[in-house]
């Protein structure tokens, strides 16, 4: 359980942050008693607040040595000065680590083409977003005991907000590609790969059509797959990737392709695991690392209704733990997570966005007593 589980196991603060700081290394030795890690939070649109309530009332009861620096952003809520924007990034740069929800980014035009989100990612160089899709027994899905990882570059692509009308009635979006990002993405995910003890890399792409920029980051995949013999590598199309995903993702280890293809699959790939609501995620840079949802929705019908999913933000905050060194802690909410949901407590609608059939109330009500 989340409660008299063991004595409070503290520890220095966290390890130098790298690009492959996701990948674990040599525990902290434990620290003095008061120790504790600060990390910026911003809850975010939709069910964001209550996601993250979830995870304070968690990590209260497991006496989690976190301190949030809690931040409201929103560009849908009037919460959209640039001001604010600035003091979350000033936050996320002097604790380096944070937790964020969906900030929901308007459709219309209102004269500035890049949202809070991605500018946070481009301001902090938060160039690899990871979801690991990892089937959670209890939760009975088409496929059952997946276990694969996405891996997106998500600085560049589609996602450069570079649009503009060339002339009345013609616009004209730029997708960048460039060969030290396309090159930067590929070595994660062959770290990625090794130090996860993975076997396979699989670059996503359509060549085939987008010949010259998909054309280099296929290139480069395959030129650092050159320096990683022992992983194995092979190419998909994107369209052909998510047919295959369908019919049969056992064949995928670690995928990783560019912006907006790894967007698409984080949402098919969370849907073969019980939906947005139960697939973490996480963005890192050479120096910083942010914990989110796998699939980023705001699932703005839900609030208040007491339905959204907690799993997913709660798995997150475990690997943010692990993250931090905090193992015990880390340990200690992940497996009380996954014996509530093994134990048929809480059952999840796959046919909605982050429902279940039990509250969220009842679930962390298990989880706390798990």
């Amino acid at each position: 359980g989340l409660t008299g589980t063991g004595p409070r196991w503290q520890q220095l603060p966290a390890r130098p942050l790298s690009m492959t700081a996701c990948l674990g290394g040599p525990e902290a030795p434990p620290a003095r008693a008061d120790a504790t890690f600060k990390v910026t939070m911003v809850p975010g649109d939709g069910v964001g607040p209550e996601l993250m309530t979830a995870v304070k009332e968690v990590f209260k009861a497991a006496d989690v040595p976190v301190e949030f620096e809690e931040f409201h952003l929103s560009e849908v809520q009037h919460m959209d000065s640039n001001e604010k924007l600035e003091q979350v990034l000033a936050s996320m740069k002097t604790n380096r680590v944070a937790m964020k929800g969906k900030i929901n980014t308007p459709m219309e035009f209102k004269g500035e083409l890049a949202g809070f989100e991605m500018k946070i990612r481009r301001r902090l160089d938060l160039f690899a977003n990871v979801v690991h899709v990892n089937s959670l027994p209890g939760y009975s899905t088409r496929h059952n005991n997946l276990d694969l990882v996405i891996i997106r570059e998500q600085t560049e692509g589609e996602y450069s907000s570079l649009e503009h009308e060339s002339v009345p009635g013609v616009i004209e979006c730029l997708k960048i590609i460039t060969r030290e990002k396309s090159r930067r993405i590929a070595k994660f995910a062959f770290d990625y790969a090794t130090k996860k003890g993975r076997s396979k890399v699989t670059a996503v792409h359509k060549a085939n059509i987008m010949k010259l920029a998909d054309g280099l980051f296929l290139q480069c995949c395959a030129e650092v797959a050159e320096l990683y013999p022992k992983i194995k590598y092979d190419n998909i199309i994107i369209d052909n990737c998510c047919m295959q995903l369908v019919q049969n993702p056992y064949q995928f280890d670690v995928l990783v392709m560019p912006n907006l293809y790894g967007n698409i699959i984080d949402n098919l790939a969370a849907g073969l695991v019980g939906g947005a609501g139960v697939v973490p995620g996480e963005s890192y840079s050479a120096e910083y690392a942010v914990f989110e949802t796998g699939a980023r929705h705001p699932f703005a019908q839900a609030v208040g209704r007491n339905i959204a999913n907690p799993t997913a933000m709660l798995l997150s905050a475990a690997n943010m733990l692990h993250h931090l060194n905090l193992e015990y802690h880390s340990n200690m909410v992940s497996d009380a997570v996954r014996r509530v949901i093994k134990q048929g407590k809480v059952r999840v609608c796959v046919t909605i966005l982050y429902q279940h059939t039990v509250k969220p109330c009842w679930f962390l009500g298990h989880l706390l007593c798990a």
